[in-house]
């Protein structure tokens, strides 16, 4: 590991200060940017997640992918937790924290909105930077890929109804340019790119030049990371300064939902024998939120300065150090994962 990535976190804290600050002595440069946007997408920032993840979906062999079937348990852990515990675990922390332990800490007008806003965030799992977590924790890259393909299929039919359910509407709004160009921008064309430099690759200089590529690119997918992180901070810098409490009781539920459900797809993968390498990503994809959909839902649904768009952009505040902190405990717990996995032999296996 090298220097650059051994003190991630710290670089990590920098540019969340960094964003910060830039964003509430500049915000007008911050509007400029956040104004390039396509159906609630920022242009800007997909160009830097296209820079994430394009360096770990070149290393994915699509020949490959059909042997993926053998994770089934991971696939089945990792849909559980997306889809029968995450949208409803968060309702109900949304209804302890934000409609009782906080509600008078808060503007009692948005109470119902802030709840919103966390189930709405709660029911859409992550798609892009989820590959990012998962090239952290040497995760299984064919099962990622596999997993997020069909959560973005899943959520095509379900975001809808989930969200309906819990927030006890008979019809949701969905934004469905944000959720098929989101797609499109973060699955489709990097996976086209991707694999186009690296037959490219393989057929001018074989495995090698691959692996040169591979090790030149590493580092810029980390850089792509700290600078999203700058401009995300930056986006929200002002209203970070003006509802610091706010923000901070917003972030207790999404916290606690994080861990547990990170924690509940880790576990269950350890129970049933799953490897390692995809009890990682199964955890990190299980705890991550697509938040660009959320957002735009949010906006759609209630307004641009609902409680409902602020609890959403809470979620992206948190998103990268949160993960980051879920990525070191996955990291640090292999020994004691694969002491309980029912075949050690499977454990290690990436």
């Amino acid at each position: 590991m090298s220097v650059f990535e051994r003190y991630l976190t710290l670089w990590v804290a920098l540019c969340i200060v960094a964003g910060v600050v830039l964003g509430h002595l500049a915000p007008g440069v911050f509007h400029i940017v956040g104004a390039v946007e396509v159906a609630q997408v920022n242009l800007p920032v997909a160009v830097l997640i296209w820079l994430m993840i394009v360096p770990m979906l070149i290393k994915i062999d699509f020949a490959a992918l059909g042997a993926v079937g053998k994770h089934w348990r991971g696939i089945g852990v990792t849909l559980f937790v997306n889809w029968a515990v995450k949208p409803f675990s968060m309702a109900l922390l949304g209804w302890v924290f934000i409609g009782g332990v906080f509600r008078g800490w808060l503007p009692a007008n948005q109470i119902d909105s802030y709840i919103a806003g966390l189930i709405l965030l709660a029911a859409a799992p992550c798609t892009a930077m989820v590959f990012v977590w998962s090239n952290l924790t040497k995760g299984e890259p064919h099962f990622t890929l596999s997993q997020v393909a069909l959560n973005d299929a899943i959520m095509v039919v379900a975001f809808a109804p989930v969200v309906g359910l819990l927030l006890g509407l008979s019809a949701i709004t969905v934004p469905w340019g944000t959720l098929v160009l989101s797609v499109g921008l973060y699955i489709i064309i990097p996976v086209i790119v991707a694999q186009g430099l690296r037959r490219r690759l393989l057929a001018t200089g074989g495995s090698a030049a691959l692996d040169r590529a591979l090790a030149k690119l590493g580092p810029l997918s980390l850089v792509a990371l700290l600078a999203t992180l700058v401009l995300l901070f930056g986006f929200q810098g002002e209203a970070i300064v003006a509802q610091p409490l706010v923000i901070a009781l917003l972030a207790v539920p999404i916290l606690i939902q994080v861990y547990f459900n990170a924690g509940l797809a880790y576990v269950l993968n350890r129970v049933t024998g799953e490897a390692h390498c995809v009890a990682g990503p199964s955890a990190l994809i299980g705890a991550s939120n697509f938040f660009e959909l959320a957002v735009a839902a949010a906006i759609s649904l209630f307004g641009f300065s609902s409680g409902a768009a602020l609890a959403t952009v809470v979620g992206v505040l948190i998103e990268v150090p949160v993960m980051l902190s879920v990525v070191w405990i996955v990291n640090r717990s292999k020994t004691w994962y694969e002491r309980g996995v029912s075949d050690p032999s499977r454990a290690g296996r990436a």
